[in-house]
């Protein structure tokens, strides 16, 4: 559906639609392709008329691995492509959360970087069994810009919020539920029929009282991203290039 990257297939259960990020061989590390579909989808299932609720997913034994090395070389190199991927982030934070209808994530293994950030931006998140959740923004020497600094304090709080992301460390699907980044611990091979079970019994209530439910919620999202986002952004797009990250980035390239 919508006529986007096949890296991002989109398609139709009734008034669900599911997106399921289709790299399954790289563990759904962000290609090029993949995260300018991620940019533009949002807009296109907020102007479905048929659709009512959204299942975010990856295929696969991973939810999302994050970057991937060779995105992360070209924006080191290639400054119109930084400012590209940093815009497109900004669209993906802000899609996710204006769009009207709920998103329910099936995080069905390791949800990394990016990856972390789709399942915090998600309206209600499925955690399958022996998944994990980290943001390892710092360790590979950029800002957690686009997600993990804007939504792990309004979840945690600051301090637990400067541990996770200062570190990177794993959260387990169960310390997940205990600090509030996920609903649920559901097993592996039902979290994507759970959040599609799920997804569907949205779809059935009064549309614009969800809606507007959901906008009231996310109001106390949008005082932090109307300050916290931008300057963010900015500081993880200046990170992109930076010695530290660079040299960083060549070394784990070099044990590959």
């Amino acid at each position: 559906m919508y006529d986007l990257s096949p890296e991002l297939v989109v398609t139709a259960r009734g008034p669900v639609r599911l997106v399921e990020l289709n790299r399954p061989d790289q563990l759904n590390s962000t290609s090029e392709s993949m995260h300018a579909a991620l940019a533009e989808v949002w807009d296109r299932i907020a102007a479905d008329d048929d659709a009512r609720a959204v299942v975010l997913t990856g295929r696969g034994r991973a939810f999302s691995a994050g970057g991937n090395f060779e995105v992360m070389t070209r924006v080191q190199r290639d400054e119109a492509f930084r400012n590209q991927s940093v815009d497109e982030a900004r669209r993906i934070i802000t899609g996710m959360l204006r769009c009207p209808l709920p998103v329910v994530a099936a995080v069905n293994g390791p949800a990394v970087g990016l990856g972390c950030s789709l399942a915090l931006l998600s309206d209600i998140v499925l955690v399958a069994e022996g998944a994990h959740l980290a943001d390892p923004h710092v360790q590979v020497g950029l800002v957690a810009g686009d997600g993990g600094a804007l939504m792990l304090p309004l979840i945690v709080g600051p301090a637990r919020a400067k541990e996770l992301l200062f570190l990177g460390n794993r959260v387990s699907a169960e310390d997940a539920v205990r600090l509030g980044l996920a609903n649920r611990v559901v097993a592996r091979d039902e979290v994507l029929d759970e959040a599609i079970k799920l997804a569907q019994r949205l779809a059935e209530l009064p549309s614009q009282a969800l809606r507007d439910t959901k906008r009231a919620v996310n109001l106390h999202i949008e005082q932090a991203l109307s300050t916290v986002m931008e300057p963010a952004l900015l500081a993880e797009r200046e990170t992109m290039h930076s010695p530290e990250h660079v040299a960083i980035v060549q070394k784990l390239l070099a044990k590959d």
